[in-house]
């Protein structure tokens, strides 16, 4: 059965956990965003989502002000997050004495979320000599000489090649003062070590009457305060009493007979561990299964034909060591949009500067990834306009003063994107073919150089496709490409297509020819569906993004750089020339 899989809640059969088609069981350490939607679906059920990944930050500083008379400052670094405009303490460092260039040993943790921005802000406080004996949780600030303070985004420290960032220190309304501070980010989780496994069956009991079994396996780690957390499930073997699965810690092994509905029954259960498991490979023996509880020791027995221990490298262990994500955007500019002179219009530009819902999904996606981009130079495109040409086009360059697809910068694409409003004539159909298709071109074009970049493209629309079946086969052949596409649906029409390039139902897309995507690289969410309060539309859409992207590196064995070739990665063009045309 391929990798493990949790998504069985919608009677999905493929397999899931390996992030793969060979669907190799993985279990054991790594996390942070690994393309196991077993745990995914256990954390969004538990009401959380994406990539979280626990960072322990410590403290360094040079050069402080000194402001005591007869000795050195007594430096305590505080760090905040800020939230809604205010800000929120996590941590405060231990008090150095009479040092002007402290290392504090007090680190702060904090969870990295990939589709969030999280600013930082560290505030470092000569603390007086009468407060010396004072826990440092209980002193008031306000009593303490203020040495400077220093911002940040938490992903501009993990994009860091050593995933360490100096800053300089300024004062409260943000003049220069004298000395830096250093902060440092290191996951938590120090285990990077997977295991890969296989399995087969024999004797499992039948529980269909007028056919064999569907049996797939579940495996679950076992902790005492929530129950079993699902790690993996295998594909479905269909008809088959003896099924072999192909490429999967305390460990609870249960086989059940698959039913479409999401109702499936148990065949039978055991609690093992992974070493266990490896003696189970290594004797060649096989494991009995247990019927409900334990009760009755069954026939049916589970064979690991395979296990290898590997390393299994996080998101992190990518970014920090030179892969960037390179975002590209699409703009719908069809007539169903409205007349953009019109308020009722989905591409107004209001004069209070409150941003339509294309701005939106534009800065709220850019903001985040940019930060992932080395250059901040980004493709953009409009799709369903007639342009000054005289035609109508479904893949042009936003940026009309050259023939180059890139801006610089979100600015720039929000600026490109005013002024085409009044440049082009909304004009139709919707045809999503094409613009995929020059992302994948570009993405394509990128591997001749090496194979550190991964392209995200953001389409935001507000029509039906007229073009489905040619967009389902563009995304086939991208999915074997360094791409990710999000799509945004805004206004209020229907987007049941939409619904199915996305492959959260648990089934991959099929192009026309019978080939079946390599992995799942769309992401839809409709704007209007997110309700205020809840998830934002930007973590929506971001949530897959770290394991499609693991996905994708995993599958073609790429493995993060080591730091020492900070700058061995080719800085040729990864864009093709433009069309003549």
């Amino acid at each position: 059965m391929g990798g493990c899989l949790s998504g069985d809640v919608r009677g999905g059969m493929e397999a899931v956990g390996a992030g793969s088609g060979s669907g190799a069981a993985r279990a054991g350490g790594g996390g942070g965003g690994g393309a196991n939607e077993a745990v995914d679906y256990f954390f969004q059920t538990s009401g959380l989502r994406g990539l979280y990944s626990p960072l322990e930050l410590s403290f360094s500083a040079s050069k402080l002000r000194n402001m005591d008379a007869l000795s050195k400052s007594d430096p305590m670094l505080v760090v905040y997050t800020r939230k809604d405009n205010r800000l929120e303490e996590i941590g405060r460092t231990e008090v150095i004495l009479n040092s002007l260039e402290p290392s504090w040993i007090t680190k702060a943790t904090i969870n990295y979320q990939f589709e969030i921005i999280q600013p930082l802000v560290f505030r470092i406080y000569d603390v007086d000599t009468r407060y010396h004996n004072t826990p440092v949780k209980t002193l008031n600030l306000a009593q303490q000489d203020f040495l400077g303070e220093a911002c940040c985004n938490l992903s501009e420290i993990v994009t860091k090649f050593n995933h360490s960032l100096t800053l300089n220190l300024r004062s409260n309304c943000g003049h220069a003062l004298h000395g830096t501070v250093t902060v440092h980010a290191e996951e938590s989780n120090s285990s990077r070590m997977a295991v890969e496994m296989i399995f087969h069956c024999l004797n499992l009991d039948n529980k269909d009457v007028f056919s064999k079994s569907d049996p797939f396996l579940r495996i679950s780690r076992l902790v005492e305060t929530a129950g079993p957390i699902p790690i993996c499930k295998t594909e479905v073997i269909n008809d088959n009493l003896n099924p072999v699965w192909r490429p999967d810690n305390p460990l609870l092994v249960e086989c059940f007979d698959f039913d479409s509905s999401g109702d499936h029954e148990l065949i039978g259960a055991f609690q093992t561990t992974i070493n266990q498991l490896e003696n189970i490979y290594k004797s060649k023996s096989g494991a009995n299964f247990f019927s409900h509880k334990g009760q009755k020791k069954l026939k049916g027995q589970l064979f690991v034909d395979k296990f290898q221990e590997k390393v299994q490298h996080t998101f992190l262990d990518y970014i920090s060591s030179g892969f960037e994500l390179n975002f590209m955007v699409a703009v719908d500019f069809t007539a169903s949009n409205g007349d953009p002179r019109s308020p009722q219009s989905l591409h107004y530009i209001d004069p209070s500067g409150r941003p339509n819902s294309y701005q939106q999904a534009i800065l709220g996606i850019g903001e985040v990834l940019q930060f992932y981009d080395n250059d901040r130079r980004f493709p953009a495109w409009g799709f369903g306009a007639k342009i000054p040409q005289g035609y109508i086009s479904h893949c042009f360059n936003l940026n009309a003063t050259t023939n180059d697809c890139e801006v610089i910068g979100v600015e720039g694409i929000m600026s490109a994107y005013s002024s085409t409003l009044y440049s082009v004539h909304l004009a139709g159909p919707t045809l999503f073919g094409p613009i995929i298709n020059k992302a994948a071109e570009i993405a394509s074009h990128s591997l001749q150089y090496g194979n550190n970049k991964y392209f995200v493209l953001l389409i935001i629309t507000d029509g039906v496709l007229t073009d489905i079946q040619e967009t389902k086969d563009s995304i086939v052949r991208a999915s074997d490409l360094p791409l990710s596409i999000l799509i945004v649906g805004v206004g209020n029409a229907d987007f049941k297509q939409m619904e199915i390039l996305d492959g959260d139902n648990g089934k991959r897309l099929e192009s026309s020819t019978g080939r079946i995507a390599t992995r799942d690289i769309v992401q839809f969410v409709p704007m209007r569906e997110v309700q205020v309060g809840q998830i934002s539309v930007v973590q929506s859409l971001l949530e897959e993004l770290p394991g499609q992207f693991l996905s994708y590196m995993r599958s073609r064995d790429i493995k993060p750089r080591p730091p020492l070739q900070e700058n061995a990665f080719p800085t040729a063009p990864v864009y093709p020339p433009p069309p003549t045309k």
